[in-house]
């Protein structure tokens, strides 16, 4: 006969094995495929606003016109730099030759849908970083809170702004990194470079990991690509004598009303310029050590995506860094990072999982209006308020993080397997 002792712990053991189950058997309900019903209602809140931007748009959105006029105007002769807000290289100038020659009706359609298709690609992309089937109910239920909860989302379809690029090359060429194929992270994150420097950040991590050859790649891909297109521009160094200095000089008062970096938005209050530049200074230097920091802890528990979790925060990190002084930086700039965070929230430990990372997420919900803030030049203020509670919340999280023992990893499971084993019935005391 078992004494009371031992009785007690086969109770309590049941119980352990029951939570552990219960834990288990949630996050692989996430892990299993998702049923056609959730597909088609991802298909429609994808499709929706990419109809509605084709009914009503002109090239695409405002932020594509700026490129596309800048094409056809090298076309016709001009040079694209004649435009102060064309902030992009030489290659993107011919990247753009496609769109200026279609017409406008085809564009209206064409650059909804492309933008789209980027973000799913990105999205699919993050999901495999973490080690999540991109077939889930994760991966559905995740893409339609991004599109319907997450409002730079919107923002970035209607303008049809290139950082859709980059929010599809940053969680590719992290995936490349968890695969041990650095040499392709370097071409996946130089071609996006050198259609818009916002992933240039990313050269970091190749210096954490000490990647000298692959981050010659990296940086070799945009010079011999926007070199190259130079040769044929009226104005050869026109992204140095015009739209560097454009940028230097904090850009021009219309452009400035949308930034959301915290230099940008000080000055805005009546703090001198001087002051809040260093403050984002400042917070761009921490987030860089925290992000080092992050890659020399490596995988930490060991688990299944324990690498995925260490490359996804340690570029992210880098990327929030960037964004706290890089001029400008707009909302949709955390939709490069927004998801690479997210996609890991199944497993313990991530970023996603602190509470401050989605009171971060709060100013950017959809149609909730803000008390004095409704004025869509002011923006910029609560685009400010995410970018520094995200960017600051994971920098927390990853310096307060203990390593996770036991490791907790987002099962995959097959169609038709049984249930988790139990854990080993804990010794009695006594």
């Amino acid at each position: 006969m078992s004494t009371g002792k031992s009785g007690n712990c086969g109770w309590s053991g049941t119980i352990a094995r029951r939570a552990s189950g219960e834990r288990t058997g949630a996050l692989g309900w996430w892990a299993r495929s998702a049923s056609w019903p959730a597909w088609v209602v991802l298909g429609v809140v994808l499709c929706a606003p990419v109809v509605n931007m084709a009914r009503g748009s002109a090239d695409g959105g405002m932020d594509n016109a700026i490129v596309v006029r800048a094409a056809r105007t090298w076309l016709a002769g001009g040079s694209p730099y004649d435009d102060p807000h064309f902030l992009y290289l030489p290659s993107a100038v011919l990247a753009a030759v496609p769109e200026a020659v279609l017409p406008v009706e085809a564009l209206r359609l064409v650059v909804p849908a492309v933008v789209t298709s980027l973000l799913v690609v990105g999205w699919a992309a993050a999901l495999r970083v973490h080690g999540v089937p991109w077939r889930s109910r994760f991966a559905v239920v995740g893409l339609v809170g991004l599109a319907m909860g997450f409002a730079p989302f919107g923002h970035l379809v209607r303008l049809g702004n290139w950082t859709a690029v980059a929010a599809a090359a940053l969680p590719l060429g992290l995936l490349a990194v968890v695969r041990g194929r650095w040499g392709a992270a370097g071409l996946v994150f130089g071609a996006a470079v050198a259609l818009k420097p916002l992933l240039a950040p990313m050269a970091l991590l190749f210096v954490f990991a000490r990647r000298w050859r692959e981050l010659g790649v990296m940086v070799g891909v945009p010079v011999v690509a926007s070199g190259g297109a130079a040769l044929v521009m009226p104005d050869p160094v026109g992204f140095f004598t015009r739209t560097l200095p454009f940028l230097a000089r904090g850009e021009d008062r219309f452009v400035r009303l949308y930034e959301a970096s915290p230099g940008a938005v000080l000055m805005r209050v009546g703090v001198p310029e001087g002051v809040a530049v260093g403050v984002g200074v400042v917070g761009a230097s921490v987030g860089v050590g925290c992000a080092f920091l992050r890659w020399r802890r490596g995988g930490e528990d060991g688990g299944v995506g324990a690498e995925g979790a260490r490359v996804g925060e340690t570029g992210a990190l880098v990327m929030l860094s960037a964004f706290l002084v890089s001029r400008p930086s707009y909302d949709h700039y955390l939709l490069v990072v927004v998801p690479v965070l997210v996609a890991g929230v199944l497993r313990v430990g991530g970023v996603a999982r602190s509470p401050w990372f989605w009171v971060g997420m709060v100013p950017q919900v959809p149609g909730f209006t803000w008390p004095f803030l409704e004025v869509a030049t002011r923006r910029a203020f609560r685009d400010a308020l995410s970018l520094c509670v995200v960017g600051g919340g994971a920098a927390w999280w990853v310096v307060a993080r203990r390593r996770v023992s036991p490791p907790q990893s987002l099962p995959v499971p097959s169609p038709g397997a049984a249930a988790p084993s139990a854990p080993p019935r804990p010794r009695a005391r006594g």
